[in-house]
């Protein structure tokens, strides 16, 4: 089956704020979830993507930091992630979120992070990632948890974006009548 593309729920969404639950079994459903989640990161354009940035509560992310051309991609499909290191060295980045549409803000985060996960075939993998690919697979776990690059913002800055998210679906919603 060809890939569709899901629509990315947008800030604020209760089901962005849930913790999601472990994958229990790869199947044909499973794999075609992680491919529909590819084709709608690369459509967006993003890195990366969560399954709640798709209203889907389970335990699975999709990045790819190659920012080249289709033939260059690298796309990793993460099941169940878990972070079993991280360095003490910190680096910055200028985070954005498909779930959180033109707003970025400067997030501070282990410069690299070893991940273990099981990919669709079932099998276990372990890495260690660095640079936009430490940050990227960082911000698509937090997802996981239900955490959002602003909940690492202070109070204010955080209520200034979701006010402009709240204003942003309205107008949304107002477009599509």
């Amino acid at each position: 089956m060809k890939p569709m593309l899901r629509p990315i729920l947008i800030h604020p969404n209760p089901k962005l704020k849930k913790v999601c639950e472990p994958v229990l079994e790869i199947d044909d459903a499973l794999i075609e979830l992680s491919d529909d989640m590819l084709e709608t990161m690369y459509h967006a354009p993003g890195i990366g993507l969560a399954a709640p940035q798709i209203g889907v509560l389970n335990r699975i992310i999709v990045m790819d930091c190659e920012k080249d051309e289709a033939d260059n991609r690298k796309p990793i499909v993460m099941i169940n992630p878990e972070i079993v290191f991280s360095s003490d060295e910190e680096s910055t980045y200028e985070e954005g979120c498909l779930s959180i549409p033109e707003q970025f803000a400067e997030i501070k985060r282990p410069t690299s992070v070893q991940v273990r996960w099981v990919d669709t075939n079932g099998t276990e993998q372990e890495q260690e990632f660095h640079g936009l690919w430490s940050t990227c697979v960082q911000h698509e776990i937090d997802h996981l948890d239900g955490k959002l690059f602003i909940d690492y913002l202070s109070t204010i800055k955080r209520q200034l974006i979701t006010r402009k998210m709240q204003k942003f679906k309205r107008e949304m919603a107002r477009e599509e009548k």
